[in-house]
């Protein structure tokens, strides 16, 4: 017998609320369904021990450390080794900026489909296999130093004139040649560890994002890309000091090289050594994690929504886009044709392009600028933009949450903190230095932009074998025998240079005597550079935290994973992927020194034009910048919040906020 209508009129109000409570219990019996709570453990291993970890705080933790061992091993340590591998490998800039890009590359073709595919699945395995693929991709990239046979820099003694007493190089054509051929192992292995980096930022925020309040998101999120400002720390501090350690570890007590000496090459390979363990050693923990966290549908059926009104909302609910690949096509259509989404989007990748670009190359610009070593360097980028990067990825995630804003208010701060962070894109040419004096590029010796002058025309120099020493003039020369020196003597692991023939008749000094190493430099600029990159990364990384919540929060709740990888798609593909290839072109026409030890190759730059250099980072970031800001004015303009909800009427925000 079929039931009929309730009149509440004829039932009284205990029974009628029995009734209502009836009917609801099919609609929480689905909505629990959909999210899969349960207890931390393995299969039917979950101790109560480690309950206290099945929350948020304990995800974010275990999520933050993987994000950490990414950073450190992707972009940190890169950045800290990368003129090390270039010398080791014979590679230029734009090689290296390739093999920064790889990473990209395998992420951009992945950040549509794993995103899509994960959105409903169990996001923390896809954590796991983000830590295997890290591990497996770090260990092939340090696999060249074990088959490459041991580091040849030459000798010193050889160097000297007169040219009858040189031996022949002890490196082959065909041995260099077969150098630069590593250069695709380092592709391979960033293209697998861009396999695992995929999920991390897409299915691993928004589940961050949907196991906790709308108010704590910003602030959880902010926290978890803090953890990326701490990896690159890391990799930055760690690969410094293994660059103090000779690459060849048991070769060392027959070196006679110290770090200082420009022919010197760290342990380049032992950071990606130590990525290995440090990756997979975090599987574990993601396995235990359940589906979803304790309390998920119970924070869920608390959210408000403020998605960009355009009607996708009622389509995604209407139609339950996302159960099947085959509503693929809809889904990627609904994002494209969300122009905030799009603008947000838009703003993230020219951001994208100025910061990778050059963070990629910072250790770089500060070794040639400030004529640092490799590993002062790093340890100078990550004591001074880490800080900064951090403090701004917390701050810009604290006054979201503090104010309690709204998308749109949200959209405001990053505005605010895009502008501000474009006029610091002129540090560089603030805190350039004048170029080194070196004889016969930015010193007459016989003729600028000749290496060969009458004092040493006689000595057959050869001009494939770098080896720099700076004369008692404070004027650095290419080799011992280009400043005609004839004799030396070796005093605690320093060549010391008499005789020398050039540095005697073209300055006419007392002492015409060199030391091996480049010159020191006299510029002191480098105090400016650390202060400005402190301040431009705190508002650089500002901006950051609030354009990903505004992301999360504009796009239809089933689509945010979906809605991270199509952004981080475009990231990858626009911003990332062609920034190191651009900006390390860009940089190589800075070069005004070849090595060409390699035939048919430019090789390794030498030497830089220090004006040339600082104005092409310059203009490269404040360019991608100024796009950015563009994007982000146009989203703020465009967004429309659902009906019923508009944010300019919300007096809690427009007392605290700046209109």
């Amino acid at each position: 017998m079929k039931e009929g209508v309730v009149n509440s009129a004829f039932v009284s109000n205990e029974n009628l609320q029995l009734h209502r409570d009836d009917e609801q219990k099919p609609h929480e019996k689905a909505h629990e369904e959909e999210f899969s709570e349960g207890p931390c453990g393995w299969s039917n291993f979950t101790p109560s021990c480690l309950q206290c970890c099945n929350n948020a705080k304990g995800f974010v933790f275990i999520f933050g450390l993987l994000v950490i061992v990414q950073n450190a091993v992707v972009n940190g340590f890169f950045s800290t080794i990368i003129s090390t591998i270039e010398k080791r490998y014979k590679l230029n800039s734009f090689q290296s900026g390739i093999i920064a890009s790889s990473y990209d590359v395998a992420s951009c073709v992945l950040s549509l489909v794993i995103p899509f595919c994960g959105e409903r699945g169990h996001k923390p395995r896809w954590m796991a296999f983000s830590a295997f693929m890290l591990g497996l991709g770090s260990f092939i990239c340090s696999f060249p130093h074990y088959t490459s046979g041991l580091y040849e820099y030459g000798a010193n003694e050889n160097d000297t004139v007169p040219a009858t007493n040189r031996s022949e190089d002890s490196c082959s054509t065909s041995s260099l040649s077969a150098l630069s051929n590593y250069f695709y192992v380092f592709i391979l292995g960033h293209l697998i560890m861009g396999v695992g980096g995929t999920s991390i930022y897409t299915l691993g925020i928004a589940h961050i994002d949907i196991s906790v309040p709308s108010e704590k998101s910003s602030l959880y999120t902010g926290v978890g890309y803090m953890m990326t400002i701490l990896g690159v720390a890391l990799g930055y501090i760690v690969g410094g000091q293994l660059l103090n350690i000779y690459v060849d570890m048991d070769q060392l007590q027959d070196v006679a090289l110290s770090p200082e000496d420009p022919r010197w090459v760290g342990g380049w390979w032992i950071g990606y050594l130590i990525g290995l363990p440090a990756a997979w050693l975090l599987i574990v923990p993601f396995l235990g994690f359940p589906k979803h966290l304790p309390g998920t549908a119970k924070i869920h059926a608390e959210k408000v929504s403020q998605v960009h009104h355009d009607g996708s909302e009622d389509i995604v609910k209407e139609k339950d886009v996302g159960r099947s690949f085959k509503d693929f096509p809809l889904s990627l259509k609904l994002l494209l044709k969300n122009p905030v989404f799009m603008c947000l989007t838009l703003t993230a990748t020219s951001e994208g392009m100025a910061s990778f670009g050059t963070s990629i190359f910072f250790t770089k610009f500060i070794e040639n600028q400030y004529g640092k070593t490799a590993s002062i360097s790093s340890l100078i980028a990550g004591c001074v933009i880490i800080p900064g990067a951090a403090i701004g990825q917390v701050l810009g995630g604290l006054v979201v949450s503090k104010f309690k804003m709204k998308c749109k208010q949200t959209i405001r701060l990053a505005i605010a903190t895009s502008f501000a962070s474009l006029m610091f894109s002129a540090c560089y040419v603030l805190a350039k230095c004048d170029n080194p004096e070196f004889a016969g590029i930015s010193v007459e010796n016989g003729a600028t932009g000749n290496l060969s002058a009458p004092c040493n025309a006689n000595y057959n120099c050869d001009r494939s074998h770098y080896n720099p020493v700076c004369g008692v003039n404070n004027v650095q020369y290419f080799s011992p025998c280009h400043a005609g020196c004839k004799d030396h003597v070796l005093l605690s692991k320093t060549e010391v240079y008499y005789n020398c023939s050039c540095i005697e008749d073209t300055h006419n000094t007392s002492e015409s005597k060199a030391y091996s190493g480049k010159c020191a430099t006299m510029c002191n600029k480098l105090p400016i550079l650390m202060v400005l990159m402190l301040i431009a990364g705190i508002i650089t990384c500002m901006t950051s935290t609030p354009v990903i919540t505004a992301v999360l929060w504009c796009v239809p709740e089933k689509q945010r994973s979906f809605a991270l990888g199509v952004q981080w798609a475009f990231i990858r593909l626009l911003g990332a992927i062609p920034a190191p290839i651009l900006l390390g072109s860009a940089i190589d026409h800075s070069c005004i020194l070849w090595d060409n030890s390699t035939p048919g190759s430019k090789g390794t730059c030498l030497m830089y034009d220090n004006l040339k250099l600082a104005s092409t980072f310059s203009l490269f970031s404040a360019a991608f910048k100024l796009i950015s800001g563009i994007f982000i004015v146009v989203a703020y303009f465009l967004y429309k919040p659902p009906p019923g909800k508009d944010e300019s009427n919300d007096k809690s925000l427009s007392t605290t906020l700046p209109n």
